[in-house]
C-alpha cells in the first residue's frame, strides 16, 4: 500500500514538473514586435506582405488580426530566436524636415547597432540564474531586480563606433536598446532557473 502511494506520489510530481517545464517555453515562445518608437508588442505574427503585418495579440491568440504598416516596425524577433530588421526609415520629402528625419534616423540606427553588437556580456543573468537555483525564486529575485534596473556600463555596450556614440540620438537610442535586451535576459533566466528550481524541489520530495 505504502508502495503505492508512493509510485502514485512520484507520477503526480513529474507531471507537475512537466506542466511547469510546458508553462515556462509557452512564456518565452512569443514572437516580439519592435515599433521605430522602442514599442515592444507580445504578439504572434500571422502574416507580413509588402507593407503590412498581421498579427494577434499573444496574450489573446484567438482574438481578432490587427495590422501594423510596416514602415512603422523596427524589428521582429520570432519565438525561434531568428529576426527581421527592417532598415527602410521615412525619408524627407521637404528641407524643412530634413533635420527630424536625420535625428530619427539616428536613433533607428542606435538601435539596429544595439541589437546587432550588444551580446549581454556580464548582464548578471548567469548570477541571477545560479542564485535562483541554489536558493530561491524569492532570493533569486534580489540579482534580478539589481542587475535588471541598471543600464549596461560602457566597457560591455561592445559599440562599434565612437564617432557615432558622439551622436545624442544614436548614442541614447543604443543605451536604451541595450537596457532592454539586457532585462529580457536577465528576467527570462530568471523565469527558467525558476522553473528548475521547482522541479528540483519536486524530485526531492518524492
Amino acid at each position: 500500500m505504502d508502495k503505492f502511494k508512493t509510485t502514485k506520489k512520484m507520477k503526480k510530481n513529474f507531471l507537475t514538473a512537466i506542466l511547469v517545464l510546458f508553462s515556462l517555453t509557452f512564456c518565452f515562445s512569443q514572437d516580439i514586435i519592435t515599433k521605430k518608437t522602442s514599442e515592444d508588442i507580445q504578439a504572434k505574427v500571422t502574416e507580413i506582405t509588402t507593407t503590412e503585418i498581421k498579427y494577434k495579440k499573444f496574450d489573446n491568440l484567438n482574438g481578432p488580426v490587427f495590422t501594423i504598416l510596416k514602415s512603422d516596425v523596427l524589428m521582429i524577433r520570432y519565438q525561434n530566436g531568428s529576426k527581421d530588421i527592417f532598415t527602410e526609415s521615412q525619408k524627407a520629402n521637404t528641407s524643412t524636415n530634413m533635420d527630424n528625419n536625420a535625428s530619427i534616423d539616428m536613433r533607428i540606427k542606435g538601435r539596429e547597432d544595439a541589437i546587432t553588437n550588444y551580446k549581454g556580456k556580464n548582464s548578471g543573468a548567469g548570477w541571477t540564474g545560479a542564485t535562483t537555483i541554489l536558493f530561491s525564486p524569492l532570493v533569486g529575485l534580489i540579482p534580478a531586480v539589481a542587475c535588471s534596473s541598471s543600464e549596461p556600463s560602457d566597457n560591455n555596450l561592445n559599440y562599434q563606433s565612437s564617432q557615432l556614440m558622439k551622436s545624442h540620438e544614436y548614442n541614447q537610442a543604443y543605451r536604451q536598446q541595450a537596457h532592454k535586451i539586457k532585462k529580457k535576459k536577465i528576467w527570462t533566466r530568471y523565469g527558467i532557473s525558476s522553473g528548475l528550481w521547482l522541479v528540483l524541489i519536486l524530485a526531492i520530495g518524492a
